[in-house]
């Protein structure tokens, strides 16, 4: 069963060869990103602090907040990228990130590579991937393109190669910055049920993003991030 549970975790980035002085004036216009602080005579930037919550099947969670107030740190943190600085970490179930589905995709590799390399960033199995290639190359549509380098696609057929391999894995754990959304008139009505498809079969949903009537729509819980802080939950 998918699980979720922080208790007290915090993050910290130590900024080596910046006076905090000088990384304050370069922040201060725009009043976003984590608390500045020094320790050991080292600049850190405190981009979460002591975030306590706990999560199970069936909740949907959205994170709102600025930029730099910490969402893309916090999905990050749960997705492993970043460990924390102090606190308990505890994650139960499979986990898809789709904070950057473009992550991996190499411009001089042909599409069918991609799908190997996007596969492997994921943590496939190389047997893993060739069962799932044919799938993905049939949704992509993109057909004899991918046997070219991406760096030939449009725009909108990289981006279709790229949702085609994240959104390829089932997960007990979804992450997602933002709603995955495909710029091509005619790949969106397929996309948009096969993220509704690959939402509703997760346990768990993370979900973040700048607009609230998409976070009330498709979440059942809610936090406010300032700072690096949770300033408010629902």
């Amino acid at each position: 069963m998918a699980r979720i549970s922080l208790q007290g975790v915090s993050v910290r980035f130590p900024i080596y060869g910046a006076g905090a002085s000088s990384l304050k004036k370069t922040l201060a216009a725009s009043v976003t990103g984590g608390r500045i602080g020094k320790e050991t005579g080292v600049t850190v930037v405190q981009a979460l602090s002591d975030i306590t919550l706990e999560l199970k099947s069936g909740d949907r969670l959205g994170l709102l907040g600025h930029n730099g107030a910490g969402k893309s740190t916090l999905l990050r943190t749960l997705a492993g990228i970043y460990e924390p600085s102090s606190g308990i970490l505890t994650r139960d179930g499979s986990i898809a990130s789709l904070i950057d589905p473009s992550l991996g995709i190499e411009p001089d590799a042909t599409g069918y590579e991609n799908i190997t390399l996007r596969g492997l960033v994921m943590g496939l199995s190389k047997k893993q991937i060739a069962a799932l290639t044919p799938e993905i190359a049939e949704f992509s549509g993109l057909g004899d393109y991918l046997d070219m380098p991406v760096r030939t696609y449009s725009t909108g057929m990289g981006m279709r190669l790229a949702f085609s391999i994240s959104t390829s894995v089932q997960a007990d754990i979804l992450l997602m910055d933002e709603w995955l959304s495909v710029g091509d008139a005619d790949f969106t009505k397929k996309a948009e049920q096969r993220m509704r498809d690959v939402v509703s079969r997760s346990g768990i949903l993370v979900l973040a993003s700048h607009s609230p009537e998409l976070i009330a729509k498709e979440c059942n819980k809610v936090i406010h991030l300032e700072h690096g802080s949770i300033i408010q939950g629902s």
